[in-house]
């Protein structure tokens, strides 16, 4: 009974230092990107603050979170992987369908008309994803599996992940529900998908954060602060989510009671 009180105490310890420098990095890493001139429109500098909650973590416990990011870059994603990766297109895809006929006006960005050459922000978008996924679902995912079920611990951070956003709470009520809807289903989705692969779970959290920031930026228009393509991207988000976990029960037959216990 000790040791178990003894480990869940230093996970909780782990975690609460992650979060602490995660939250107050990123804020410091946007107060910072003004002086950088680096445009917002190719990457966030304060996608970075997850990465430096892993660095600080590290520092203090090194084989702890060596053991948790085990297989964060090496290894095969495999048939998931790739199934992850096509979720994200289809994701947006579906939003912008459902905005597109709700409002007789789809949204399209051509890359020409961005303000930066398109293959820089790709590739600054990737970049960025994964300084915030080696964080989020390489990190402390993982750590709260340990101690939670696949969904639980998926959607916790996934809740996290959202409130981590804090600028969304200044948009409408209705906007920043339909975020946290979102970025709660997108972890579960993740959680489910990276449970499945061997490996290289950076790189495709990282790919489909990036596919779906890209998508936002070409097909939606929620940075205008415009709640239906917020909440319609949110329901997007909550039907793959769904579609991955009845996937997972299916193909884990002896984890069924289990699961099903924690989503109740």
């Amino acid at each position: 009974m000790r040791k178990t009180d003894g480990t869940a105490k230093a996970i909780a310890g782990q975690a609460g230092l992650f979060l602490l420098v995660a939250f107050l990095g990123a804020g410091a890493l946007g107060a910072l990107q003004p002086w950088t001139r680096i445009p917002g429109e190719v990457i966030q500098l304060t996608q970075f603050g997850p990465a430096l909650g892993v660095l600080t973590v590290a520092l203090v416990w090194p084989a702890r979170v060596r053991a948790v990011l085990a297989g964060a870059v090496r290894g095969r994603g495999g048939r998931s992987g790739a199934l992850l990766l096509v979720t994200a297109p289809l994701v947006i895809a579906a939003a912008a369908t459902a905005y597109g006929l709700a409002t007789g006006d789809a949204h399209v960005t051509a890359p020409g008309a961005l303000h930066h050459p398109f293959a820089l922000i790709v590739v600054a978008q990737l970049i960025g994803a994964c300084g915030e996924e080696i964080g989020w679902r390489c990190f402390l995912q993982p750590l709260l599996r340990t101690r939670w079920g696949l969904v639980p611990a998926s959607a916790a951070v996934g809740l996290v992940w959202g409130v981590w956003h804090v600028q969304v709470f200044a948009q409408a009520p209705a906007y920043a529900a339909g975020f946290l809807l979102s970025t709660v289903s997108m972890s579960v989705v993740l959680g489910v998908a990276l449970e499945r692969v061997g490996g290289s779970r950076l790189l495709l959290a990282g790919g489909f954060h990036a596919l779906v920031n890209l998508g936002m930026l070409l097909f939606m228009d929620e940075e205008s602060g415009a709640v239906l393509p917020m909440v319609l991207f949110g329901a997007a988000c909550l039907a793959a989510a769904v579609v991955w976990v009845w996937a997972g029960v299916r193909r884990a037959p002896a984890r069924i009671e289990s699961i099903l216990e924690h989503v109740r």
